[in-house]
């Protein structure tokens, strides 16, 4: 009997104990709800180092999907099931240094998932069949929108990288055990971006895009080389000229070549100079950049692919974006573009001969 009303009193207790214990950790801290999450492993038992601690849930709003496709509307998240990303999130500071502001498992929707299913309805397509020149607009309520190319969503190595995370959990530190603080909405979370400034509260719309300069396109052009490039911002032109610049260090990346529709080309390895350093000062790190910059590499031809300037200038995966010469080639050079970060090669233009800067407004 004695034994029995122990148990019945430490049942009584340790909650207690356990929830003031918890308290003192977080003083000061306003607190998300607790959510189901995984199991938690506080005593580090397993080799998970994303389950120690408490998993919290983030109210999700409302979220629709827009643009050029035919079939938009709101999005039912119970049909998709939750993905999992591990984020280090730093912002930029007003002098243009950054601050690292907590680590974090968050789990949520993948915009690969919520996209796969709605049919595209390109406005250029009769002109521009291909869909890699399609991008995102992601807005929030608060006016904050970011963009983000179809490529970073649908074609890097490792896909279900960006997602509207509904739970967070703090990974926190062994021996510092320092407690970051913990978002209060549903968020945007962009995994692969070293600064996290797309990472934005609330997300509740989605709207498709293709870019819409006019390129014209002529596919039989021959031969396809092009000597120059053309880098084309809002106030300025300018050239890169017919030799690699001597002052930028050439980087050899290997690789397995393969393409969507032709499959395997080659195995061999690319050879050039990041595609970042070649781009206007204007064009590096700052917030409205990172959130709304857009490059767009238009061949000879009238082929061009689309990126987000994040995820050509703010990469933490080290995958380079490279600009190839290839002067040897002659229907295709002299200079191509090699996105290391991509499975398929269909955003490798060959004979770059303009690149199109835009802060999208």
């Amino acid at each position: 009997m004695l034994r029995n009303n122990l148990i019945i009193l430490c049942f009584l207790i340790l909650p207690g104990a356990f929830a003031q214990h918890n308290k003192t950790q977080i003083k000061n801290m306003a607190e998300p709800e607790i959510g189901t999450g995984l199991l938690i492993d506080k005593a580090d038992r397993n080799n998970n180092f994303y389950d120690n601690e408490d998993t919290y849930s983030l109210p999700l709003a409302s979220l629709t999907i827009e643009g050029e496709i035919e079939n938009p509307g709101p999005v039912d998240f119970s049909k998709f099931q939750k993905r999992t990303v591990i984020v280090k999130e730093t912002l930029l500071n007003k002098e243009g240094s950054n601050t690292f502001s907590g680590a974090y498992r968050y789990d949520g929707y993948s915009l690969f998932d919520l996209l796969t299913d709605r049919i595209l309805k390109k406005k250029n397509a009769a002109a521009f069949r291909p869909i890699i020149d399609l991008y995102v607009e992601i807005e929030n309520a608060s006016g904050e929108k970011v963009v983000l190319s179809w490529g970073e969503i649908f074609y890097p190595n490792f896909l279900h990288n960006c997602i509207i995370a509904t739970e967070v959990m703090r990974i926190v530190p062994s021996k510092s055990k320092d407690l970051w603080p913990l978002p209060t909405q549903s968020k945007l979370v962009i995994a692969q971006d070293l600064i996290t400034e797309r990472n934005i509260s609330s997300p509740e719309k989605i709207t498709v895009k293709s870019y819409e300069r006019e390129i014209p396109v002529n596919r039989e052009r021959s031969p396809l080389y092009s000597p120059t490039i053309k880098i084309i911002s809002p106030d300025k032109v300018q050239e890169i000229p017919a030799g690699t610049p001597e002052n930028l260090q050439p980087q050899t990346l290997h690789t397995v070549f393969y393409g969507r529709g032709r499959g395997i080309h080659s195995t061999q390895p690319f050879t050039g100079v990041n595609l970042k350093d070649l781009l206007p000062e204007k064009f590096r790190m700052s917030k409205p950049n990172l959130q709304n910059g857009l490059v767009v590499i238009a061949g000879l031809d009238g082929y061009r692919a689309v990126y987000s300037l994040s995820e050509i200038i703010n990469r933490n995966d080290q995958a380079a974006i490279l600009l190839v010469p290839c002067p040897e080639e002659k229907d295709g050079g002299k200079y191509r573009i090699f996105p290391s970060c991509d499975f398929f090669s269909d955003r490798a233009v060959k004979a770059v001969s303009e690149i199109y800067l835009e802060i999208i407004n």
